[in-house]
């Protein structure tokens, strides 16, 4: 559901800004501070359902939808901000429900197949990957130009693909890996910076499980709650020290990966019981945002994070070892003056 006429959010790579798809068109604003930086209307772009940006480059990723779209959904057209115009077209011959960017690649993700294309120069097919069906889009790109993977759902339930984009062989990439993560659909995936982790969970929502992307071991297993949830976001701390994660809880989630002995257990723990249940690792900290409204969420510091949520409302938040959350700032970026110089 849209609030406020909000279709999605996007963080940018780095998570220094972000966008947000309307149906009144887009925006894009800085995180730290929150500020805006770019406007583009109905008038000019349509309603938008996704928008992706490549860091804070001048290459905007934009896909048509919501009730008045000027473009079929279908297609991904390039925004150049510079020139004030778009300067590319994709066409695919189903909807296109995520778009991922990288200086050198754009990724398209249809129902069943991904594509992946050289960008932003004379775009060439580089990769198709068949998946199991992905209605949501699900994928993670890694941003890193040393780690080059694109992370999806696999063709069993519950399992994820890691495809190498680094090694292109007649068209072909060495066959995807596969990790079984859980046993439910794959919910949401995210890898960290530098390609090295993998995160994911499953429609279940109960449980965020952390992978190394190179021995697709199992790292460490993070329990957001008991009761089933829809996860809304999963984010590493740039320097994969920690881990964030929203759902319809209304809450926002911090984990520690680098100390893990800072997350809480269970008190069952303590007096010697057994069990997965028991033995989880439970949130560092946590804070609170309006039920059932969808955000995003990302660090800005080492202990500090921000929720952006489609009601309109940004809140930030500093957390420290001992679990300690409190508030540090909230403001309605909707609301913020019209455009600055992007």
């Amino acid at each position: 559901m849209a609030f406020r006429g909000v279709l999605s959010l996007q963080f940018n790579q780095d998570q220094g800004c972000f966008s947000c798809a309307m149906e009144e068109g887009l925006r894009i604003y800085n995180v730290e501070p929150l500020a805006p930086k770019l406007r583009l209307e109905k008038e000019v772009i349509g309603s938008v359902s996704r928008v992706e940006l490549l860091n804070r480059s001048n290459l905007i990723a934009i896909v048509g939808g919501g009730k008045m779209p000027k473009f079929d959904e279908n297609t991904v057209l390039i925004w150049d901000d510079v020139l004030k115009k778009f300067v590319l077209e994709l066409t695919f011959p189903s909807w296109v429900l995520n778009v991922k960017l990288k200086r050198d690649k754009i990724v398209i993700v249809l129902t069943s197949c991904i594509y992946v294309y050289s960008f932003p120069n004379d775009p060439t097919k580089m990769f198709t990957f068949d998946s199991r069906p992905n209605p949501q889009g699900i994928c993670a790109l890694s941003p890193s130009s040393d780690r080059d993977i694109l992370v999806f759902p696999g063709h069993k339930q519950g399992s994820i693909q890691i495809a190498d984009l680094s090694t292109r062989e007649d068209d072909t990439s060495r066959a995807p890996v596969t990790i079984n993560a859980h046993q439910g659909e794959i919910q949401y995936i995210a890898v960290n910076q530098s390609g090295t982790l993998i995160a994911t969970a499953s429609t279940k929502g109960t449980l965020i499980r952390v992978f190394d992307a190179t021995s697709r071991k199992q790292l460490v297993e993070l329990r957001r709650g008991s009761d089933p949830a829809t996860l809304y976001c999963i984010n590493f701390s740039n320097d994969s020290h920690f881990l964030c994660a929203s759902s319809d809880k209304g809450t926002v989630h911090v984990f520690a990966l680098d100390d893990t002995s800072l997350n809480r257990r269970s008190t069952l723990a303590k007096v010697g019981i057994k069990g997965q249940y028991v033995e989880s690792q439970w949130d560092l900290a946590n804070f609170t945002v309006s039920a059932e409204c969808a955000c995003i969420c990302a660090f800005v510091q080492s202990s500090s994070i921000v929720a952006v949520c489609v009601d309109g409302t940004f809140h930030k938040y500093v957390f420290n070892s001992e679990g300690g959350c409190h508030r540090e700032a909230y403001d309605e970026y909707l609301e913020l003056g019209d455009d600055e110089e992007f």
